[in-house]
């Protein structure tokens, strides 16, 4: 008898062995709903088999078959499977994720039936005016007089499904059922708009990229901030739309690519879907059928829409490649970037990767061949190069933050009527809260990191674990009422500035003030209204945002990334600063870039100020390569979590000895650990690891595979909370 083998979204790294229930045999991809325990699971059917390693009277049916073909194309398959062996996740969970959730729980692979008010014969002999004694019904049966309406439309057109309900119980008005018919949007595909013209540095790599679109070449698209990638982009897309092929457009976070997504829009007569966090369950399972029944163009999303599966794929364009939020870090840590290179070459497409600061990983794949490399050099348009300087706040008499010649600078540019941008990377109003009189400061006791103050809401929050507590009045330690703020964030900085400029208008851009929904759009459509402004933020106006009336932007405190502990600490300080940088004089005005310093002399700052991200990236790639760090090297790290500080180091020695007891152990390999993490509690749980480092990826990948299957039988295995992560980007 047939045995069917299927991958359930359980942590367990192997297949389950189930009968078929009918003669007919599900088919690879499909999903199946089977008796797990005592509770039925949706798993994915991966192969079927003649024998069964256990008994076949232990085997139990399946309870259902859910789909009558596989649900994931034979290139997306290759990549899923390749991709849970390389990041030794179980099949079960990478095939689950890849789904949006309503196919998780077994609901049909189909759209949902639309539902639609229409007029009875006898509504339509009805006169809206002898519903006069209710308002809302005559509203709704004028309007049903005049066409169908969709159940989704009923809002829009200001009516109630309550009035439309009183109607039915009347018998003037239907709900009917209707499928929605597939829309073919090549047939009146057309370039809309306006085109901008393209300056030497972007019609060549337009004309590379269109003269190899037809196979798979991953291309590194290295332009300077504000050399227009995104009409690059544009115009790579114009023949990839033309040819009735669909795109697939990965960006760092949804939320802050309002302007890219609109030039998207506002370019082709084509329909683009985008995947983000406001979307429910069942707009998303919409936007993955119209994307896999080829109604959909362009599908722009973060990490996870790299597993929309495409009818007719025609290029994966990568914007801001190096973004560390393309590395997944919970559960399937995998890396969307490198999975989006896989799936390009298994579709045999182009990918365009785009970054003013690619990733180092990234320039070493284009020096040894295999990537390719475009570069952008100038600004888009008439726009200059910034102005670079740095400020020594050694001496300095410092006020809310921001030196004296900062604000002078400050002062400048505002009457000249143009906007300035502070960057910050410290929301809330201080770091800390510190007792005056005794010394004691407000800590979060499951994190052993200080609390942050929130003055608006008077809270402590720990930015870790987000726990919060109300602002004490006195010190718990000596009950003074002497508590003081120390350090600055974003909300302690506006509230500064508004004493030194109060005519300006200013704009505090954070999680705090952009959590709700349409509060981002609402303060860009502030900034770009023009004249004097001033815009605060974090990390969240770093990246895609384009500020025509910006000339001046200043980094307020940088030092902390000059002496990190992590490794890759100068590579983001260098991309943040870049990018921040390129805020700046964007649209023909001249910028200037003050960043403030206990340590002007620092060499990463030289650096970067005088010679460039460039000329950084190739000096830390030889630092690498000599301290046989990655991408020189391969990485991966066994994280362990426990509620004591001493299990998880017990086992993360036992899991050691077991590596170095493997008789795949050779010289290049070099273990460090178990050591604590960098920050080592959080959530009331110490963290350690162990780091595990290999010259050759595929000789780790062969140890790791060998020793993975042993790990559950280490005596302190079962007393932990541990993970895998394979080549990781945070320490």
């Amino acid at each position: 008898m047939p045995v069917v083998q299927v991958a359930l979204p359980v942590p367990l790294p192997r297949l389950f062995d189930y009968l078929p229930a009918t003669e007919k045999l599900p088919v690879a991809g499909a999903r199946v709903s089977v008796p797990f325990g005592n509770r039925k699971l949706v798993g994915v059917v991966v192969n079927i088999r003649d024998t069964s390693d256990l008994p076949l009277q232990q085997l139990k049916p399946i309870a259902e078959v859910l789909d009558n073909e596989s649900l994931f194309s034979p290139s997306l398959w290759r990549v899923l499977t390749w991709a849970a062996s390389y990041y030794q996740s179980p099949l079960g969970e990478v095939l689950n994720h890849a789904l949006p959730v309503l196919l998780r729980q077994g609901k049909p692979a189909e759209d949902a039936p639309l539902w639609q008010w229409v007029i009875t014969e006898l509504g339509q002999a009805t006169l809206p005016e002898s519903l006069k004694r209710a308002p809302k019904q005559q509203q709704a049966l004028a309007a049903l007089r005049q066409k169908a309406l969709y159940r989704h439309q009923v809002s829009d057109q200001d009516l109630t499904e309550t009035a439309l309900q009183a109607l039915r119980s009347k018998g003037l008005c239907e709900l009917h059922q209707q499928r929605a018919q597939p829309h073919d949007w090549r047939t009146d595909f057309a370039i809309l708009g306006e085109r901008l013209r393209l300056n030497t540095d972007q019609a060549t790599a337009v004309g590379a990229i269109r003269a190899e679109d037809d196979r798979y070449v991953p291309w590194l698209l290295a332009g300077i901030t504000g050399s227009g990638k995104t009409e690059v982009y544009l115009s790579v897309l114009e023949n990839v739309l033309a040819r009735g092929q669909q795109a697939l457009v990965l960006v760092p976070e949804i939320g802050l690519t309002p302007q890219t997504i609109a030039r998207f829009r506002e370019r082709f007569k084509a329909p683009v879907d985008v995947l983000h966090s406001a979307l429910n369950d069942s707009e998303r399972l919409a936007v993955w059928l119209r994307a896999r029944q080829g109604e959909t163009a362009i599908v722009i999303g973060t990490r996870s829409a790299l597993f929309t599966p495409l009818a007719r794929p025609g290029v994966i364009i990568i914007d801001e490649e190096h973004d560390s939020s393309y590395k997944q870090q919970e559960g399937w840590r995998y890396h969307a970037r490198d999975l989006a290179v896989l799936r390009a070459r298994e579709e045999g497409i182009p990918i365009v990767m785009g970054s003013a600061t690619p990733a180092l990983e990234t320039l070493h794949n284009v020096t040894s061949g295999k990537y390719r490399q475009l570069n952008l050099t100038r600004r888009a348009g008439n726009a200059r190069p910034a102005l670079q300087q740095l400020l020594d706040l050694k001496g300095a008499r410092i006020q809310g933050g921001l030196a004296p010649a900062l604000i002078k600078k400050m002062r400048e540019h505002l009457q000249a009527d143009n906007q300035v941008l502070l960057f910050l990377n410290r929301r809330g109003f201080s770091p800390a809260l510190l007792c005056h009189d005794c010394g004691w400061i407000a800590e979060c006791q499951r994190c052993e990191h200080y609390y942050t103050l929130h003055q608006q809401q008077r809270q402590l929050r720990c930015h870790h674990c987000d726990s919060q507590r109300p602002l004490p009045n006195q010190c718990p330690q000596c009950g003074s009422t002497h508590l003081l703020p120390v350090g600055v964030g974003t909300e302690q900085l506006e509230q500064h500035l508004s004493t030194l400029f109060p005519q300006v208008p200013i704009s505090r851009i954070d999680r705090d003030t952009t959590s709700r929904k349409g509060a981002l759009e609402k303060h860009l459509a502030e900034v770009h209204r023009g004249g004097a402004r001033i815009l605060v933020g974090t990390q969240m106006l770093a990246k895609g945002h384009h500020f025509p009336d910006v000339t001046l932007v200043s980094l307020l405190d940088v030092d902390g990334a000059l002496f990190s502990a992590d490794f890759r600490a100068a590579e983001r300080f260098a991309q943040l600063y870049t990018q921040v940088a390129g805020r700046a004089g964007r649209a023909g005005k001249q910028g200037e870039v003050l960043l403030q310093t206990h340590h002007p002399e620092h060499p990463l700052l030289q650096t970067l100020l005088h010679q460039g991200y460039f000329a950084f990236a190739e000096q830390t790639l030889r630092e690498r390569q000599m301290l046989h760090l990655p991408p020189w090297t391969s990485h991966a790290i066994f994280r362990a979590e426990d509620l004591d500080n001493q299990q998880a180091a017990e086992f993360l020695t036992q899991l050691r000895n077991l590596l170095e007891a493997s008789p795949l152990k050779d010289a290049a390999l070099w273990l460090m650990g178990p050591i604590p993490a960098l920050q080592a509690k959080r959530s009331g749980r110490w963290r350690w690891q162990l780091l595990i480092q290999h010259a050759s990826r595929k000789r780790l990948q062969q140890l790791l595979s060998s020793s993975l299957p042993l790990i559950n039988t280490l005596p302190a295995a079962r007393k932990v909370k541990w993970t895998l992560d394979i080549d990781p980007t945070e320490s």
